[in-house]
Order: C-alpha cells, then structure tokens, then sequence
C-alpha cells in the first residue's frame, strides 16, 4: 500500500510540471470528439446585385468583404443601434461626448488597458497554481471568478432598496 501510495504521489508531481510555458489559462475548451469543430465555418452574407456597381468598394486583399459577417455590428443593429458606429476610428462620435465627459470627469488613466491585463494576468497566474494537479479536465473559470460575478437578483433587490427603478428586471416577489 505504501509503494502503491508514494507511486501516486510521483505521477501528480511529474504531471504537475507539465504543460507548455506554464500556460496560465483557466479555461479548458478543447474539443475532445476528433470531429470537426462547427465553429470554425463562418458562412458569409447573402450575395444581393447592388443598384450601382459604381458605388461597390475597391476590393483590398487580405480587406473585408461586403458578404462577410459581422456578430458584433449585427448585435448592435439588432437592438436598434448603428453598426457603423463599431467601425469608427477617429474619436468619440459627437453623440457621445456628453456621456464620455461625464464619466470623465474624475480623471482618465490613459493606461487603464494596459493595468487591467497586467492585474488580470496575475490573478491568473495566482488562481491557477494548482490547476496542473486535476484527474478530470473542466474549466475552472467560473470559480476563479465567482467573487467578482454579481448576482441580478441580489443588485436589483439592493437599488430597489434604494428608490432605483429597475424596470428591466423580473417584477418583484
């Protein structure tokens, strides 16, 4: 018993040490069926006959495509928003500038991006300390995060609390 213990014991150490650069990653999403991955085929768009092939882009190679999808642009379109407006580059949309001056108006950190995946890639590499020693693969993303998820329920109860409407939250019990 002891032999068959301390074997044990060297095979979760040797497999400990495994891995590729310490891969610090908390999600698991491999696919492991051997079949093909359904995610990776992104059918295009509809092709439509335009009313005037003047006004058609100039094709770019590597560029997009008029046929190509979009998730992010169609999401946005879908609840009523522009999605050209994801595409645009050169500042703040004029729309939006009273929004952007008042949620700046306590200071910017130009670097927030920057400290944000520095403090998350710690945490990571924190959380992810004895997720080498597993028997079975899952994600243990969720449960890193857990103390940082809100809970619906319990926020709107606490704004009702305070007088906040909550109108697109489930009616009271």
């Amino acid at each position: 018993m002891p032999r068959a213990l301390v074997l044990m014991m060297a095979v979760l150490a040797v497999s400990a040490c495994s891995g590729q650069d310490r891969d610090i990653g908390l999600r698991d999403l491999r696919s492991f069926s051997g079949g093909p991955d359904e995610f990776m085929v992104l059918p295009g768009k509809d092709l439509q006959q335009p009313a005037d092939y003047a006004s058609l882009p100039t094709p770019t190679p590597g560029g997009s495509n008029l046929t190509d999808q979009n998730p992010l642009a169609d999401g946005v379109e879908a609840l009523g928003g522009r999605g050209s407006a994801l595409a645009m580059t050169d500042g703040i949309p004029s729309s939006d500038a009273a929004l952007v001056s008042h949620v700046s108006r306590n200071g910017v950190s130009g670097d927030i991006r920057q400290v944000l995946a520095a403090e998350d890639e710690e945490f990571r590499r924190f959380s992810s300390r004895f997720t080498k020693l597993k028997l079975v693969k899952v994600d243990r993303y969720a449960r890193a995060y857990r103390k940082f998820t809100l809970n619906p329920s319990v926020e709107a109860k606490k704004w009702r609390q305070f007088g906040v409407l909550t109108p697109t939250s489930p009616p009271r019990n």
